[in-house]
């Protein structure tokens, strides 16, 4: 297959160095890397101790090469698989070749660590954490991947512990906020957590010929699409269902606002999952574009919770 050269079709490579990059991962860390930081200035508008803009530009990039080192080894790992599952994926279509894979993903992976090392400790645990829990995940022999369990565990550890904890506590180590965590901050990581776990078997509905083929034992290679689906979908009403029963009691947050928004995102995630196609039904919302709406709710939650923060 043709490979790209950079130097040759820059416009090209790097389109597939954003598809490599996984965009919807990479809105994700962006939105949560400037949500908490958002959260964390609410609480002191008047941020003193370092300049405003630089600790979250920099925790930002930090985070975005954790990314994109993160995807990028799991698609390194997962060419034969992906050529099934995902062949729009530059390793798996040919775009990039896996040497340029693993040159992507090693610069990004020393990015993230080396700018993580100048902001502090909070910030390098975080990426650090997050790059060893990435790469346990992907790399054999422990590739935890193949496991369920481990396989979710990794994602909501990830997106919803390390990531919330782990930036809320940077931001107030470089702000001289204190390193409390406050109470909106642990039900925004209980929410992402409980959310993360449902994306995690969302993620797997649609890989069941590719996962089968080798060995990938997932909850939907295991209980079939339709039964994780429903399981998914639960799995995120009670997700919603807890933070719309918690919002009153949040302090610093306003609770109704809170409340509101997600009561009509659940009712908007129900209404769409109904008309989700599946075989014997011909016409209505294909699951790409479902899943997409997914990462949309995730999205969304780093806009949503801020702003009741502020209000």
């Amino acid at each position: 297959m043709t490979q790209l050269h950079f130097f040759k079709s820059p416009k090209a490579w790097l389109y597939a160095l954003w598809k490599f990059s996984r965009p919807h991962t990479v809105i994700g860390t962006s939105l949560s890397v400037w949500g908490l930081f958002a959260i964390a200035w609410a609480s002191t508008p008047e941020l003193s101790g370092v300049g405003l803009l630089p600790p979250p530009l920099w925790a930002w990039l930090a985070c975005l090469g954790g990314n994109v080192y993160i995807v990028g080894l799991n698609q390194i790992e997962d060419i034969a698989i992906d050529r099934i599952n995902k062949p729009h994926l530059p390793l798996a279509s040919g775009e990039f070749s896996r040497r340029q894979g693993f040159r992507i993903v090693a610069f990004c992976g020393a990015l993230a660590i080396a700018v993580a090392l100048s902001q502090g400790p909070f910030l390098l645990a975080t990426v650090g954490i997050s790059l060893l829990i990435g790469t346990a995940y992907s790399l054999p022999p422990i590739r935890l991947k193949r496991f369920p369990f481990w396989a979710s565990f990794c994602i909501l550890a990830v997106r919803g512990a390390v990531v919330n904890l782990g930036l809320y506590l940077h931001y107030g180590d470089r702000f001289n906020l204190g390193l409390a965590v406050p109470a909106r901050v642990w039900a925004l990581t209980l929410f992402i957590l409980v959310f993360s776990f449902a994306i995690a078997i969302f993620k797997d509905i649609p890989d069941i010929e590719g996962d089968r083929r080798y060995n990938i034992t997932t909850f939907t290679v295991q209980l079939g699409q339709k039964a994780v689906f429903d399981l998914a979908r639960w799995v995120l009403t009670l997700c919603y269902g807890g933070l719309i029963l918690a919002g009153p009691l949040l302090n610093q947050v306003n609770g109704w606002f809170l409340s509101l928004t997600h009561l009509a995102a659940i009712a908007l995630f129900w209404f769409l999952s109904w008309r989700v196609v599946w075989p014997g039904r011909s016409t209505g919302m294909s699951y790409p574009d479902f899943y997409q709406f997914i990462w949309k709710l995730f999205f969304v939650e780093y806009l949503l919770f801020p702003l009741a923060c502020w209000l």
